[in-house]
């Protein structure tokens, strides 16, 4: 089907806007601008509403991270998952702020208390790095459950994007040695640094399409380190040795993303080995829909389709969970 209307006429503003491609931008400039597009035009009424927020710092491998967390409406005594929510942006770009309305919306939809990460950014700090800081928060996490959700039992990871790939990552290296995890949210995901495997979307969804061939390309140079393993899994969690044994997950991935067929290849990977999966593909939308919804009605749908499907993971009876490729 054709790109959705509504976001149709977004990319076609910013074609005409003709802005400066990424790669010719250092990582500091394209911070900047990146923040004034997803901050600048936000207002309160324009934010999803929960019950508080709170800023504070978790401990991390090399130092204090910042960090914010996002309260439901709840009764005081009452018991709630929480989800560690790791921001996109290429392991390059975004923050807590450029997320916070992805946050907000999880937060609210789900009925969960939200911990939304700033993890160390690339080229700074380039891969391991911001792997280890997200296993350091989700260990913070849980160990800090009961003054966060209250219930050690419901503790998940989320993640667009790139981080898509940290909270996968981060529910492999969590199966290994813990804390246990309970679901996984993976929002059009990147999962396979191989150069050389041909997924179709990236050719075919190389261009106009918010997210280009060649800023997957300048991210990659600037979050791998020469030399790197790629399917080293904690890179590229599809090419872990076995999958067998994560949590459930909610896998979400758009028609026009260039990152499309390895989030679909990642979901079929869960499934295969045995590991629940809820996996949709919007027809019509693009990478970064989850933040769009304010634009688009169809993007709208899509955050309410995903987060209903992660709440039932996270409120359901997690003792026998069935394996499935919905």
């Amino acid at each position: 089907m054709p790109v959705d209307p509504q976001i149709q006429g977004m990319l076609d503003l910013l074609a005409r806007l003709d802005g400066p491609k990424l790669a010719s931008q250092s990582p500091q400039a394209a911070r900047e601008g990146f923040e004034q597009m997803t901050t600048g035009m936000r207002v309160p009424e324009m934010l999803t509403p929960v019950a508080s927020t709170r800023d504070i710092t978790v401990p991390g491998p090399a130092g204090p991270l910042h960090a914010r967390v996002y309260r439901p409406e709840a009764q005081a005594d009452e018991s709630l998952p929480t989800v560690l929510f790791i921001h996109g942006g290429g392991f390059v770009l975004g923050s807590v702020e450029t997320h916070d309305n992805q946050a907000r919306s999880i937060c609210r939809a789900t009925r969960s208390v939200v911990v939304s990460l700033d993890y160390r950014l690339a080229p700074e700090t380039q891969f391991p790095g911001p792997v280890q800081d997200s296993y350091a928060a989700l260990q913070w996490v849980a160990e800090n459950v009961g003054d966060l959700g209250g219930d050690p039992e419901r503790i998940a990871v989320a993640g667009d994007s790139a981080g898509g790939n940290l909270a996968a990552v981060t529910a492999l290296l969590a199966r290994d040695a813990g804390p246990a995890v309970c679901a996984q949210l993976l929002i059009y995901p990147v999962v396979d640094f191989d150069p050389d495997h041909p997924y179709p979307s990236r050719v075919d969804n190389a261009e106009g399409y918010f997210l280009t061939s060649e800023d997957m390309e300048w991210f990659s140079g600037n979050y791998v380190p020469a030399g790197t393993d790629s399917h080293d899994p904690r890179l590229s969690p599809l090419r872990a040795p076995s999958l067998a044994g994560l949590p459930p997950a909610v896998v979400l991935t758009a028609e026009f993303d260039p990152l499309r067929d390895e989030g679909e290849a990642y979901a079929a990977a869960l499934a295969e080995a045995g590991v629940e999966v809820h996996h949709h593909r919007f027809d019509g939308l693009i990478h970064g829909f989850f933040d769009l919804g304010l634009l688009s009605a169809a993007s709208a749908k899509a955050v309410e389709i995903g987060c209903s499907d992660f709440a039932t993971l996270l409120h359901q009876d997690q003792a026998s969970p069935a394996s499935a490729l919905a």
